[in-house]
């Protein structure tokens, strides 16, 4: 397998990023990973960690994009950037299988879009990223942020896409796939919601379990949510603020009274598994789905450890052939509606 990464416009980089594709060398034998960015800088990383292996690879690309730039800007003009080039590798390179990137999400999804192309029959590309519910299992949401604007036909290809990358990604064998909706009831919410519930209802493969209220997202009861890239991406970054803000209320709250700082020590190590298990850069990056190639959207924010599990996440994909299993699925959905 190899899977070109890019080191450049995100937080961390390049060190999240050359530090990662290390890791993940040590821990996949039959990897190979091809860094993109500043050679300079890339080997400077490198350098420190004293690792001289052939599995490794480095493609100078000095242009960056950044979250600024316009998406039909970066492809048209930042053609020696590593964004744009590992973009460019993917489409024209058999031989490499899938790109990591922290960086820019709009450029990422009309790049891949553009220059990669869909899955045959797929309408559309969608992000699914992983959020861990009450129970410790992640909880797979798709879309997340990549299509505003959806159609009933949309979403069930969604569900589709989503069901197959929890299977070969989470090894859950019959995922429950719940329809992000304003009440649990099979009329409620507007037409697309309704027309979309009809579909998935009559999909083969899909184990669904009608409509999930936003409240119930981290209960456990569900490993796929499907929704349009707007209300998935609201759900997801609330879910995220929800967690952050409660801990952050907690610690006040325990500084605040010697009795509670006294019981704060006893259970300090409780509070830091809690926050470790609420941590999303453990949780893999954000797979792009229903794209002819893998590609895997990490956080802005990830770390080595964060971006070591999206190569990883990745390899796991290539391995258990998800975009073939994702092109059977469609093909026969398409076969039976015609």
């Amino acid at each position: 397998m190899r899977v070109l990464v890019d080191c450049q416009g995100a937080d961390n980089s390049p060190a999240a990023e050359v530090e990662g594709a290390l890791l993940a060398l040590k821990a996949i034998p039959e990897l190979r990973v091809v860094l993109l960015g500043d050679e300079e800088k890339i080997r400077e990383v490198i350098s420190r960690h004293k690792i001289r292996t052939p599995r490794l690879e480095i493609v100078h690309a000095p242009d960056e994009v950044t979250g600024n730039d316009k998406p039909t800007d970066a492809i048209r003009l930042k053609k020696d950037s590593s964004l744009i080039r590992g973009i460019r590798m993917l489409r024209e390179d058999d031989t490499v299988d899938a790109l990591v990137s922290n960086g820019a999400s709009g450029v990422l999804v009309a790049a891949a879009t553009l220059r990669i192309g869909r899955i045959e029959g797929v309408r559309r590309p969608a992000f699914c990223p992983m959020v861990p519910n009450m129970l410790g299992t992640p909880v797979g949401v798709c879309d997340s942020g990549a299509n505003v604007d959806v159609t009933p036909e949309m979403l069930q290809q969604f569900a589709i896409m989503g069901t197959h990358y929890m299977q070969v990604f989470r090894g859950i064998e019959n995922p429950r796939v719940g329809l992000l909706n304003i009440g649990k009831e099979e009329e409620k919410g507007d037409d697309l919601r309704r027309e979309a519930y009809k579909l998935l209802e009559k999909t083969p493969g899909i184990n669904f379990c009608g409509n999930m209220e936003a409240r119930e997202f981290l209960s456990g009861e569900y490993d796929l949510v499907v929704a349009d890239g707007f209300s998935g991406n609201v759900l997801c970054k609330c879910a995220e603020g929800t967690a952050l803000e409660v801990l952050k209320r907690l610690k006040r709250d325990i500084n605040s009274k010697k009795k509670y700082q006294m019981g704060g020590l006893l259970m300090k190590k409780m509070f830091e598994e809690e926050k470790e298990f609420m941590n999303y850069l453990n949780y893999g990056g954000c797979a792009l789905l229903g794209c002819e190639k893998v590609i895997i959207k990490g956080h802005g924010s990830s770390d080595r450890i964060a971006t070591k599990v999206s190569i990883e996440q990745a390899c796991k994909m290539l391995k258990g052939g998800m975009n073939e299993r994702i092109r059977e699925s469609i093909a026969r959905i398409e076969g039976e509606e015609q």
